[in-house]
C-alpha cells in the first residue's frame, strides 16, 4: 500500500493519535509520505519530524487553515510554509485564541439550555492543545446529552448555525491563500464537496482561488462521491491545479478510515514539491 496521504490530523487538534503514532501507524499501513496537517496549529510539527525520521517516512509539514466564505467555512491546507513566518504565526495564533474563546462562549450557551458541560473538562480533553469542536462534543457523550460524537453537529448543539453554535475568526479563503504564499507555501483547498451541509464550496470561489494562485484541490476523500471526485478532476484540469486524495484521517474520529486509504499520485506530490520551491524562492526575494 505505497503511497502519500497529504491529510492528517494528531491530538494537536482533533485527532486522537499522538503524531508518534501517527506515524507508526502510517509506517504499518506502507505509506511513504504524510502530512501533519492540524487545524490552525503547527505545535505537532516538531514532534511529528522526529516520527517521522523513525518510521522512515517522509513528512509534509503543515496546516489546515480555517477560512470562510458566506459565513461558512472552508478549510483550506497549506504544505511546507516557513514556520517562522511573523505574519504567518500571528494569525496561527489569533486562529487559536478565537478558538480558546469560541469553546469557552459554545459552553456557556449549551449550559444556559441545560445541558450539563463544564468547560473544565473540555480543556481537560484537549490536553492543553488547541481547543475544537470535537472535544466539546466528547464533553456531551460523557455528560449524558448526546450518544455519538455526531449527534453534536446539529442545530439543537454546535453544528454551524446551531444554537449553542459560535463563529470563529477565520479569514476569507483569497486572504489565506495570499498569506501560505507569502510564507512561501502551497495551498490547497481541502474536501471541497463538504461545505454548506451538503452543497458543495462555490465553484466561482475555488475559480477565483485558482487566479489567485492556488496549488492544487483536494479530489479525492473518503467524504467525497465518485460524481464529485470527477468533477473536482475536471476542475483541476481546467484550472490547472494539483488533484490530490487523502484521508483526513483523525485516529479514533475516522471510523472505518486509515492512512492511506485515499493517497496522491506520485507525479502529482512532486509537482506540489516543485511548486513549493519556487514559492519559497520568490518569498525569499521580497
Amino acid at each position: 500500500m505505497a503511497g502519500i496521504d497529504l491529510h492528517t490530523h494528531s491530538y494537536y487538534s482533533d485527532g486522537t493519535l499522538s503524531p508518534a503514532e501517527l506515524f507508526d501507524l502510517g509506517r504499518r499501513r506502507g505509506l511513504e509520505v504524510m502530512a501533519l496537517t492540524d487545524h490552525d496549529t503547527i505545535s505537532g510539527i516538531p514532534e511529528a519530524r522526529q516520527a517521522a525520521a523513525l518510521a522512515g517516512l517522509e513528512l509534509v509539514p503543515g496546516v489546515e487553515f480555517s477560512a470562510e466564505h458566506d459565513g461558512v467555512s472552508i478549510h483550506v491546507l497549506a504544505y511546507w510554509p516557513d514556520e517562522d513566518d511573523a505574519e504567518f504565526q500571528a494569525e496561527l495564533l489569533r486562529l487559536q485564541e478565537s478558538r480558546l474563546r469560541r469553546g469557552e462562549r459554545m459552553v456557556e450557551k449549551l449550559q444556559e439550555l441545560g445541558y450539563p458541560v463544564s468547560f473544565d473538562r473540555v480543556r481537560e480533553i484537549a490536553a492543553g492543545k488547541n481547543i475544537v469542536r470535537p472535544h466539546i462534543a466528547q464533553a456531551l457523550v460523557e455528560a449524558g446529552v448526546i450518544a455519538e460524537e455526531i449527534d453534536a453537529y446539529t442545530d439543537d448543539f454546535i453544528g454551524d448555525g446551531g444554537r449553542a453554535y459560535v463563529e470563529k475568526h477565520a479569514l476569507a479563503p483569497v486572504d489565506a491563500l495570499t498569506l501560505i504564499k507569502k510564507a512561501g507555501g502551497v495551498c490547497v483547498i481541502a474536501h471541497p464537496g463538504m461545505w454548506r451541509g451538503n452543497d458543495p464550496v462555490p465553484d466561482e470561489v475555488i475559480e477565483k482561488m485558482a487566479a489567485g494562485g492556488m496549488d492544487g484541490i483536494e479530489v479525492d476523500h473518503p467524504d467525497q462521491s465518485p460524481e464529485q471526485r470527477s468533477h473536482y478532476r475536471d476542475v483541476a484540469e481546467r484550472f490547472g491545479l494539483v488533484p490530490t486524495g487523502s484521508t483526513d484521517y483523525h485516529g479514533e474520529r475516522s471510523p472505518g478510515v486509515f492512512p492511506g486509504d485515499e493517497t496522491t499520485a506520485r507525479e502529482a506530490f512532486e509537482e506540489l514539491k516543485s511548486r513549493a520551491a519556487a514559492t519559497r524562492s520568490q518569498a525569499s526575494q521580497r
